[in-house]
């Protein structure tokens, strides 16, 4: 008799962020956002800037404003809604069982605080470590992701360090707990391809090593191909393709995601072939109840494509959805249901 499927670490359902102020337009920067993070599984939200990738995050968190933002839907991780929490229920979860690497490491470390200091809040907070057991343990955690001289760096400030090593710093904060779900809000950025590489291979131990699931936000089609299993195309707040890692960069069905492969560079071009970005810009979009959302810049247009939200379909394969009346092809031409 086959056991029943495991549910979900994290479950997202129709998550929704509204951006409200007196005298301006609301603004809708998630809207009806839905994924399933696994334990165990690298899971990736991947888009442009302005998408709705951090805001979706910070969600999560329970690290958005009070004021002036409304927040929608349901975030159940081990069946508890997270968007439905006390902000003293929320503390007591950060930093346990959720942590998260943010970023930009100089502005999230406190700038007049010993690296040492903050290791050991979290450490005192959340296992109840003080005095030099705390002390050994954050040299400890900062050894584990590759710091030399840990002992030493204790005693250091935000500014003494790289930038590779404050990025190093804040995973060893996030992982202080071994938390379940691990959130990475582009955690090599800024970083050179060298340091990038250390970081991801870290990363990927860390959910080898302790089963931890990682929900990836970046816009590095590479990082994505390099570390998640199953990825989130995010475009003006939504989900416009889901997929698993190779499905999805094998035969990419939307003509958002089909576009952000294929203005990568590549080595095998041919030399002095131009790239092929995508035209326009984040701001050309129309709102997604008049249509969709990206048809302003998209090269498969028609009329059919203002008739109302369209929704997600596996129009090719199971477990492979997309949010597109006229989705390409395996061959990377249109769909024949034009």
């Amino acid at each position: 008799m086959s056991m029943p499927p495991e549910p979900p670490l994290l479950s997202v359902e129709d998550l929704t962020v509204t951006f409200t102020g007196r005298g301006r337009t609301d603004v809708r920067a998630v809207s009806g956002v839905s994924f399933d993070v696994a334990r165990g599984q690298v899971t990736g939200l991947v888009g442009e800037s302005g998408c709705g990738k951090s805001v979706t995050s910070l969600a999560l968190m329970g690290l958005l404003p009070k004021k002036g933002v409304t927040v929608g839907g349901r975030a159940a991780f081990e069946g508890t809604d997270l968007l439905g929490l006390r902000r003293e229920q929320l503390r007591d979860l950060r930093g346990s069982k959720l942590a998260m690497i943010f970023q930009d490491p100089l502005s999230s470390l406190n700038p007049v605080i010993p690296i040492g200091l903050q290791v050991t809040e979290i450490l005192t907070r959340h296992r109840g470590l003080r005095g030099e057991a705390a002390r050994k343990e954050a040299a400890a955690l900062l050894e584990r992701v590759g710091i030399p001289d840990p002992t030493r760096r204790l005693k250091e400030y935000p500014h003494q360090l790289s930038g590779g090593m404050r990025q190093r710093a804040l995973i060893a904060m996030a992982v202080a707990c071994a938390p379940q779900l691990l959130i990475a809000d582009e955690p090599t950025t800024a970083l050179d391809v060298t340091i990038q590489a250390q970081i991801l291979e870290l990363l990927k131990e860390l959910v080898d090593q302790q089963g931890t699931a990682l929900l990836m936000i970046t816009h590095d089609m590479g990082v994505v191909a390099g570390l998640c299993d199953r990825v989130n195309v995010l475009y003006a707040g939504k989900v416009v393709e889901a997929a698993e890692r190779r499905p999805l960069f094998a035969a990419p069905t939307h003509p958002y995601a089909h576009g952000l492969l294929g203005s990568i560079p590549r080595l095998d071009a041919p030399r002095g072939e131009p790239l092929n970005p995508i035209r326009g810009s984040i701001s050309d979009t129309i709102a997604w109840s008049d249509g969709c959302a990206f048809a302003p810049r998209c090269d498969f247009y028609s009329e059919q494509c203002l008739n109302g939200t369209p929704q997600l379909t596996e129009p090719h394969s199971a477990g492979h959805q997309v949010r597109c009346v006229h989705p390409v092809a395996a061959t990377g031409k249109e769909g024949a249901d034009r």
